[in-house]
């Protein structure tokens, strides 16, 4: 494993500054080549689970240098295991003899982390209650007291919030807008601390999303942990409350890698992306070292085959934030930039142990044109090899989201992260019911060992497949106009990355 990691990298506001490839000496190389057109069997014949398997060992490797902050593996944005994940990215593409120009794209990221946090409702300790991401710590970073007071409606308005809510933890149901709409709402009207409970069954756990001066340490809980509370509250009762959160929240400077084929028509691009980052809690093998690793290790064998439509593979940083990383590159993208992406392919978590093959149910209905095209690549690929499959919403979790709301189709595969796998997924799939797709999903569990090697090799043979049809040919898929381009929803999504955001 090569790691040059940092110093000589990093710029002065920390982040890796990656030089451009000047792409001219090697154009008239690359297209008087003796290599093969790209197809999908000769490519899909170089993947090895070994050679997956060597590079998840590497970036567990990686992610050890973020145990002197963090005292575990870790390779979240800003950590030295993230800054070696880079490097290593970047080092591996740049020894590609030019294949590819690669470009780094250094963004600021909010990021936030929760050192300590505790939640008194009356006399009891709810053990739902979790700090939304993103929530700034208590005053003082100190326990403060005061009544709860319930907010009308869904706490949407600033006429939900009573005048009797200076100094007291608004209490606020779930519904309508944004986590962080409501916190910010409840810091104007003089809150100290707010509790967002669930209206449907079960916990909650969210995000503020982009900070404000207004926004106060915020907390969800479950509509169970709630129900006692709002009786009491219902009756007259007073309920005193205590809420701590010791944390930061702060921007910091980071970076996505971009490498685009020299070769190929450069006005019709299929692009790919995975996530360079994992949570805080671990080091993320399968979220998302499975995907991004998948990408390094096939364009490293891209370089064997020449291209009639370019290829442009990305590594998004920031995305366990909140899809930093691609919602910034997609917002700098000109209409004459955006209309050159043909579609997006999204590769986030595809070696889930207790896995089932899983494609985004993407349909032209309601998303670009031509996402329902590649959700039927994916399935007919299963098909085709005698897997079974079975659809997931589209529903904004993963870094495909910024794309189709600026009307690129897209799509993707994955096998699954917290999810509850069912009996009938067990018939199909094989594996455990009753448990997690992951049961290591966001921990520090996520290490070499929790990945499903067999899973993990046969969708980046379907990544693969992908790649190589579209790079081949665009014949059949429908063409981009500039009236895709306006953007294709901005209502806000349940969610927008792996947390909730209403």
């Amino acid at each position: 494993m090569k790691l040059s990691v940092v110093p000589a990298l990093l710029g002065p506001v920390g982040a890796l500054q990656l030089p451009l490839f000047n792409a001219e000496a090697s154009q008239s190389e690359l297209s008087t080549s003796s290599k093969q057109l790209i197809s999908s069997e000769l490519l899909q014949e170089q993947v090895k689970a070994e050679n997956l398997l060597k590079r998840a060992k590497e970036l567990y490797e990686i992610a050890k240098l973020g145990e002197e902050e963090y005292q575990h593996p870790t390779r979240v944005i800003g950590s030295k295991g993230h800054l070696g994940t880079l490097d290593y990215i970047y080092s591996t593409l740049s020894e590609l003899d030019d294949y590819y120009t690669i470009t780094n794209q250094s963004f600021p990221a909010v990021t936030g982390n929760v050192f300590e946090s505790r939640l008194v409702l009356g006399h009891t300790v709810p053990s739902s209650a979790t700090p939304m991401g993103l929530t700034p710590p208590t005053k003082d970073r100190e326990p403060v007291y005061g009544p709860i007071v319930a907010v009308s409606n869904f706490g949407c308005d600033a006429s939900d919030y009573p005048d009797n809510l200076s100094g007291a933890i608004a209490f606020i149901s779930r519904g309508t807008c944004p986590f962080g709409t409501k916190s910010d709402l409840a810091g104007k009207a003089g809150a100290i601390a707010a509790v967002v409970y669930n209206n449907e069954q079960g916990d909650l756990s969210g995000t503020l999303g982009t900070p404000t001066p207004d926004h106060v340490a915020t907390f969800g809980i479950s509509d169970s942990d709630a129900a006692p509370v709002l009786e009491q509250l219902k009756n007259g009762e007073k309920v005193d409350g205590i809420a701590y959160v010791d944390g930061i929240v702060e921007t910091i400077m980071t970076t996505n890698i971009i490498a685009q084929t020299i070769e190929g028509d450069q006005d019709n691009c299929v692009m790919v992306g995975g996530h360079s980052d994992s949570v805080a809690e671990g080091p993320g093998i399968n979220d998302d070292g499975s995907g991004s690793l998948t990408l390094l290790e096939l364009a490293t064998k891209l370089t064997q085959f020449t291209v009639n439509n370019c290829v442009r593979l990305a590594w998004w940083a920031g995305e366990e934030e909140g899809l930093l990383g691609s919602d910034y590159y997609v917002s700098q993208l000109t209409s004459e930039e955006n209309q050159k992406i043909r579609l997006f392919c999204d590769y986030d978590m595809l070696g889930s142990p207790n896995f089932a093959y899983q494609v985004y149910n993407a349909t032209n209905a309601v998303n670009p044109v031509g996402s329902e095209e590649l959700r039927d690549l994916y399935t007919d690929f299963y098909e085709a090899h005698d897997l079974n499959w079975t659809y997931i919403p589209f529903d904004g979790r993963s870094d495909y989201d910024a794309f189709i709301r600026n009307g690129i189709p897209g799509g993707g595969i994955a096998t699954g992260a917290e999810g509850v796998k069912t009996e009938e997924e067990v018939a199909l799939f094989g594996g455990r019911a009753g448990e997690w797709y992951d049961p290591n999903y966001h921990q520090i569990g996520d290490d070499v060992s929790n990945v499903n090697l067999t899973a993990w090799e046969i969708n980046t043979k379907l990544v693969a497949h992908s790649i190589a049809t579209y790079a081949r040919s665009f014949d059949g898929f429908p063409k981009r106009t500039l009236d895709d381009i306006s953007s294709f929803s901005a209502e806000p999504r349940k969610y927008h990355g792996h947390r909730l955001q209403l």
